[in-house]
């Protein structure tokens, strides 16, 4: 499809338009997920106003943390599952000259244009009828990140060829399910139950819709004006959860006429509320015209891309834009009351049913130096379902809590329990649920933000507790091996997941998953330096609610500076036995597949299984050096009692490298990051796999479902943290640049413990460090180790 980036990647030859010219029906559900409109509230796909969900097209809109359950059965068992609701489509808007058919598409010519700059899609077109009239058609919409709960499409008619009657059709459709995802379909997909439509007193639409198994109700109000033509007429058309506006105006050939639909949304879960249709109305009588609209819009996202500020020098910055601004229209301000996650695939497609995984431990590195904000809010999602986190290990015969692989409304455990293999038509166990590290990864994301922020409050109030109970589930999971001397922790899956059993074990579940195994130990260190941290008051309150004592504190030090990591031949080992499994025929299956990506499914599509050999899909030891410096896992490994050298994290990467099939856009990010120190080339090579990784389609079919938001955020962050060297520990900003040569020049604006402005350039000769005039305290910057403390004001260069 497009061109590698590096290349000059012709769908963005402006670094801030992504364009697409013509209609390909193969291409259709990719285009309309890379060119949806979102502000966080909402997003909606970049499919055109006159489709239907048609197996071409798929019209969506989704949004932030609306869920609904259903049960179906599969394979003789009933399962539920509950998605992301595909909301009522706002945008269906037709035309025809008079005595014509209604444009259902596809259009004679068509292009669309998504400005990032400014988070509007602008799709120009022809139309040519049956009857040979030609009607030139230019249509805007946007998703006002300045009023989140207002959608605008403005579309303008030309005539080229006719004069006479142009009639409009404008509605919206209750009439929706969700069947973006080809594997789902043939279980439960109705979600939303028409609940009433009509036209209120004003003469603007209006239409309800509430869902199937839970209290959640959506109401639009749609407000349509006609200008342009003369005489204009309007009607109204029904059934059951649909309604529209028929507009008639007199056009005449070469006279443009404009056609504004402006939509109010609200829901049930929306704060500050009375009822979801009241609360539509009143915001669609005093909407704005779409200028006006456009310029506020316009506006805020001024301000949104200069608190994004990247400035880098290389080829084919586009997709760097175009993965910020998906970033920003998933999760903004208009999320942080919502009590909404980040799923792992944005707003703009269903799969993985909308869900929340371990993709936020990518996002919010990223947005713990732009949008503290925003991951505070984050980890309020986590906090607010610790109690479900609770529950789930004590049905686990834990004690602590245990935060589920994939999480959605109540903090319950999502994961499936079956899927489909598409290559051998089987529904297999699905043992997902079993990456216990996620909880890691929550603690993780909590002490990262308190480093950039400073944050106690936050510390005193959320995190500490939610760091301590996951040290308390990482506790009570280890078991004392007595050969080894050792804990260990069993039955769990790393990252990998292509490997959920040995293959030798009637169960599922791994022991001793080395990445698994070194977080939880990081995890017992931090919990207790989370309490130091905290005033003395409140520690004592909080080790009193726990009923947190010295015995178990003891035991946390005890299991976290014993517990076993394996090794084989001198590298880390995956998991404990992974020595024992096959090498794969690597030659043999690359000769007789193009892309193993999905290696998984074709083994078993074989009659085997990849539990039997050394292939991963994405990194998983690996993880361990993205998440730390080199130095710090040397550290970690020896606090284990682990003799851990400089030349372990080479010997380490070249064993895996050889055996990954990269079937994640993650494992590129990965690769890419801890490539940085020994092969900067190749480091290079995996960032722009990263980067484009959406726009490329380059899992073949899987954007159509959704971007992959953990992804796009992780290929920014090389550039913000990988490539300077930037972390923040030790109440410090840490700096050790490593530019590969294919990147000239980075300038970076961060925010860092209350500090609005602080300059990271980096370049061939020398970093610079400087802040912005303010109140605030110095920074403590660490370059390459050394101490320096820089004062607002100040600027610090640091040569190279």
């Amino acid at each position: 499809m497009a061109a590698d980036a590096a290349a000059g990647n012709p769908l963005m030859p402006d670094p801030w338009i992504l364009r697409f010219e013509g209609f390909d029906p193969a291409e259709e559900g990719l285009r309309e997920a890379l060119c949806a409109v979102g502000n966080g509230y909402a997003v909606t796909r970049g499919a055109a106003p006159e489709s239907v969900a048609d197996g071409v097209h798929y019209p969506g809109t989704y949004l932030a943390g609306c869920y609904d359950r259903a049960e179906s059965t599969v394979a003789g068992r009933v399962v539920a599952n509950e998605d992301l609701v595909n909301c009522p489509n706002w945008l269906p808007l037709t035309f025809r000259p008079a005595g014509g058919p209604w444009f259902t598409g596809p259009p004679a010519e068509q292009a669309l244009e998504l400005d990032l700059r400014r988070g509007v899609l602008t799709r120009t077109a022809l139309v040519v009828d049956e009857r040979g009239r030609r009607t030139r058609l230019l249509q805007r919409r946007l998703a006002s990140q300045a009023r989140p709960h207002l959608l605008a499409l403005e579309s303008t008619f030309t005539p080229e060829n006719w004069s006479g009657p142009l009639e409009v059709r404008s509605g919206l459709d209750g009439d929706i399910a969700n069947t973006g995802v080809a594997r789902y379909r043939g279980l439960a997909e109705r979600h939303l139950v028409p609940a009433g439509q009509g036209v209120d007193d004003a003469g603007r639409l209006w239409l309800e819709a509430g869902t199937a198994g839970s209290p959640l109700r959506i109401a639009l109000c749609a407000r349509t004006r006609i200008e342009g033509g003369r005489g204009a007429e309007v009607a109204t058309e029904y059934r059951t959860g649909w309604a529209a506006h028929l507009l008639t105006a007199d056009a005449e050939r070469g006279r443009p006429v404009t056609v504004e639909k402006t939509v109010a949304l609200h829901t049930s879960r929306d704060p500050a509320v009375g009822t979801p249709l009241r609360a539509s109305a009143l915001l669609a009588a005093e909407a704005p015209g779409f200028d006006r609209l456009l310029a506020e819009h316009a506006l805020r996202w001024s301000e949104l891309w200069r608190r994004c500020r990247i400035e880098a020098d290389f080829d084919g910055t586009g997709p760097l834009h175009l993965n910020l601004f998906h970033l920003l229209q998933t999760y903004t301000e208009h999320s942080v009351d919502l009590d909404a996650g980040i799923p792992a695939r944005g707003l703009h497609g269903e799969a993985y049913r909308g869900h929340v995984f371990w993709d936020d431990l990518f996002v919010l590195r990223l947005l713990n130096l732009r949008f503290p904000e925003l991951t505070r809010a984050v980890l309020r999602y986590r906090h607010r379902r610790l109690d479900a986190a609770r529950r789930q290990a004590r049905a686990a015969g834990r004690r602590g809590a245990m935060y589920p692989w994939q999480s959605a409304s109540d903090g319950r455990e999502e994961s499936q329990r079956l899927h489909l293999n598409p290559l051998s038509g089987r529904w297999l166990p699905d043992h997902s649920h079993l990456q216990r590290h996620v909880g890691s990864a929550v603690a993780y994301n909590v002490w990262q933000y308190y480093q950039a922020t400073g944050d106690r409050d936050f510390l005193a109030t959320a995190g500490a507790e939610m760091l301590l109970e996951i040290a308390r589930f990482w506790s009570s999971a280890a078991t004392y091996d007595r050969g080894r001397e050792r804990w260990s922790i069993r039955g769990v899956l790393g990252p990998d997941e292509y490997h959920d059993a040995y293959p030798w074990a009637r169960g599922p579940g791994l022991d001793d998953n080395a990445y698994t195994n070194v977080l939880a130990s990081w995890v017992l260190a931090r919990a207790r330096d989370a309490l130091e941290a905290l005033p003395g008051y409140r520690r004592d309150e909080l080790r009193e609610r726990l009923a947190l004592d010295a015995l178990e504190l003891d035991r946390w030090q005890e299991v976290g500076r014993r517990l076993h990591v394996p090794f084989h031949a001198g590298v880390l080992s995956q998991f404990d036995g992974y020595e024992r499994l096959a090498e794969l025929d690597w030659a043999a299956y690359r000769s007789r597949y193009t892309d193993l990506r999905r290696l998984d499914r074709i083994l078993e599509a074989e009659g085997d299984t990849v539990n039997r050999y050394k292939a991963s899909k994405q990194a998983d030891a690996l993880m361990l050096w993205y998440l730390f410096s080199a130095r710090e896992v040397r550290d970690l490994l020896r606090h284990l009692g682990h003799p851990a050298g400089h030349e372990l994290l080479r010997r380490t990467t070249e064993y895996y490298l050889r055996r990954t099939v990269h079937g994640s856009t993650l494992s590129s990010v990965v690769h890419a990051w801890v490539l940085t120190r020994s092969d900067r080339r190749a480091s290079w090579r995996y960032f722009r796999d990263a980067l484009v990784a959406d726009l490329r389609d380059s899992q073949r079919g899987t954007t159509a479902e959704g971007v992959h938001l953990g992804a796009m955020a992780g290929a920014v962050d090389l550039l913000q943290r990988c490539y300077t060297g930037l972390e923040i520990r030790e109440d410090a900003l840490w700096l050790d640049p490593r530019l590969p040569s294919a990147l000239g020049r980075l300038e970076l604006e961060l925010r860092y413990r209350g500090h609005w402005g602080v300059v990271v350039a980096v370049d061939r000769g020398a970093a610079t460090v400087s802040l912005r005039e303010d109140r605030q305290e110095p920074v403590l910057i660490r370059f390459r180790g050394r101490p320096t403390i820089v004062r607002p004001g100040e600027v610090r260069r640091f040569p190279l």
